[in-house]
């Protein structure tokens, strides 16, 4: 079989600092920004990589989910614990300057992990936890 990861999804509950966060924080390209019924999807992505895709959406619109469930997403947003993405660099030290020098939320600086890798850590506007680590 020949499968790869097109695309990845992370909840948002503001497209304009979502998109500000992506764009103008991590360098991100937008590659699509869909309004429907006054919500907004944001596809965002690695400059150079075409394939490789985030969807922001409004997790208040995904069918099938109760109010309860709504609700309990907006808690775990807010705490942080609801998406997670890992991206990777090759140059750790100078991402991390930037991502201080910008309002991100930082979370943990630069630390040699035990399991072998040397990351960091920031949260979006959302509370998703974006870890980013150092490519060998």
């Amino acid at each position: 079989m020949d499968i790869t990861i097109h695309s990845s999804f992370l909840p948002q509950n503001d497209p304009d600092a979502a998109l500000a966060f992506y764009r103008d924080t991590l360098g991100f390209e937008v590659r699509n920004d869909v309004g429907y019924g006054g919500k907004r999807w944001i596809t965002v992505g690695p400059a150079g990589q075409p394939g490789i895709n985030v969807v922001l959406y409004p997790p208040e619109a995904s069918p099938g989910i109760t109010d309860d469930e709504r609700r309990t997403i907006a808690e775990m947003m807010a705490k942080g614990t609801f998406g997670i993405i890992l991206l990777a660099t090759h140059d750790l030290a100078g991402t991390f300057e930037k991502l201080q020098a910008s309002d991100a939320d930082i979370v943990q600086e630069p630390t040699d992990q035990p399991y072998g890798v040397r990351d960091c850590a920031v949260r979006d506007p959302a509370g998703n936890m974006i870890r980013i680590q150092q490519l060998r």
